[in-house]
């Protein structure tokens, strides 16, 4: 039976940065993964998502902007094969970085899936492998809509082993993957129609911004469909026709499945271990992501708290702090994490909406700042993209509580301005600061 310090059932990028992180620290780490490293993210999530991102992009400069810079998009010819081999080959190149990182480090790979046996032992094909400490980090899968047809549709897994593009598709779904997949395959050529259960999509971000990005969707050809449930899929020839409960249908070639996700723990044998779970399926973890047993931890997208890639990575490695570098009140912070979804164009967020704040502050407390026009890559062309740029602060020192944007190049814009607000920056720090100009950034630092 072989032993370590600590063991990490998953090999994505929250168990990967953990393990590496405590093998730096002294620990005896081994990661166990019965499929490929890196997770969701490298492989089917966001690493070739951002790769098909760009070449959306690409494809929307051409056939949008490029005439009125002086270029011709008469004989634009875009051959998916070759996105697609040069996206598996960075995808390759990532996942082997993982294995690389390991070695490194001292860091052992365990190929397979492991259950519990009980709370420090855990078997793999067969062997029993026990550790002080164990970590859950399994991440989560796409959830299906629990009607009749539903194995028809496809989740965005899928889309990156297509071979080619289909003619048109039906997203069903109003969250990041849903929008996101919208904007690319609409850039791509292909023909969406976006399903949404209720008003909006992304619901849960600012109005003043959701509002820009839906004009922006419908503008660039996306037909949105609101208050929209599905009932059932059934196969109509070449076709998926696609039933509402409201009575309506719509005909399609290909329908995905964007509704939510689930964690991965049906084979871990939690029983075993007394590993508790949330009402919503999830691994229950307290601030320091310790679960219901000592000794076991849980992160990431199993643990259902805010599923993001750097989320995951800042917790594996607050985690190994904690428990071998002396760091006994280390946690992972998860407020005020930036995050951008990358629509067309893109929505990026750090913070407090409007409405959380007022709920939070009252509204005597909180006062907002916006700013709308047209980024200058646009405004020299015959197709005008919005920017929607928005502060909301609070007190009578102004502290800047959220910042939001929406528009060409906020994807990087908002780092830079997240550490600013995890320091606690008011608006007349963001006023002292001299701009850059000309950017759309600088709008940031020169509201009033």
């Amino acid at each position: 039976m072989r032993e370590f310090d600590i063991i990490s059932i998953g090999g994505g990028s929250g168990g990967s940065a953990a393990m590496n992180r405590a093998a730096m620290h002294g620990a005896k780490a081994a990661v166990i993964e019965g499929g490929l490293l890196g997770g969701t993210c490298v492989n089917i999530g966001c690493v070739p998502k951002k790769i098909m991102w760009y070449g959306a992009n690409v494809a929307e400069t051409f056939a949008k902007y490029g005439p009125d810079y002086g270029f011709s998009a008469d004989k634009l010819d875009f051959d998916f094969q070759t996105l697609k081999k040069n996206r598996d080959a960075y995808v390759q190149r990532s996942r082997q970085s993982y294995g690389n990182q390991f070695e490194r480090n001292g860091v052992t790979l365990i190929e397979g899936y492991a259950k519990f046996v009980d709370a420090h032992t855990v078997e793999v094909a067969g062997e029993l492998i026990r550790a002080k400490h164990i970590l859950i980090a399994t991440g989560a899968r796409p959830s299906l809509p629990g009607i009749p047809g539903q194995e028809l549709g496809i989740f965005s897994d899928d889309i990156f082993n297509w071979e080619e593009l289909p003619e048109s598709i039906a997203i069903v779904g109003a969250g990041y993957i849903a929008v996101e997949m919208a904007g690319v395959l609409n850039n791509l050529g292909v023909k969406v129609d976006l399903f949404v259960r209720k008003e909006s999509p992304l619901r849960y971000f600012d109005a003043y911004l959701l509002d820009g990005l839906v004009t922006e969707m419908k503008d660039s050809g996306i037909q949105l469909h609101t208050h929209k449930i599905p009932s059932k899929l059934e196969a109509n020839g070449d076709d998926l026709l696609l039933h509402f409960e409201d009575g309506t249908t719509h005909q399609n070639k290909v329908v995905l499945w964007a509704i939510g996700r689930e964690a991965n723990v049906d084979q871990l044998n939690l029983q075993a271990a007394n590993v508790e779970l949330t009402d919503r399926g999830f691994i229950k973890v307290d601030a320091f992501q310790n679960t219901s047993t000592p000794g076991i931890y849980a992160l990431g997208d199993v643990s259902g708290e805010r599923e993001l890639t750097p989320v995951a990575i800042k917790a594996g490695r607050t985690l190994a702090e904690r428990l071998f570098n002396g760091q006994h009140d280390a946690k992972m912070d998860y407020s005020t994490i930036p995050t951008v979804i990358f629509s067309h164009p893109a929505l990026g967020t750090v913070g407090l909406t409007e409405k959380d704040a007022i709920k939070q502050y009252g509204a005597d407390q909180v006062k907002v700042y916006t700013s709308t026009f047209s980024s200058m890559y646009t405004a020299v062309t015959q197709h005008r993209q919005e920017v929607r740029l928005m502060l909301v602060t609070v007190g009578p020192e102004e502290k800047v509580v959220g910042l939001h944007g929406l528009g060409y190049g906020v994807d990087e814009m908002i780092q830079g301005f997240a550490v600013a607000i995890k320091m606690g920056a008011t608006k007349a720090d963001f006023d002292a600061t001299v701009a850059i100009h000309p950017t759309g950034s600088e709008e940031f630092v020169t509201m009033r």
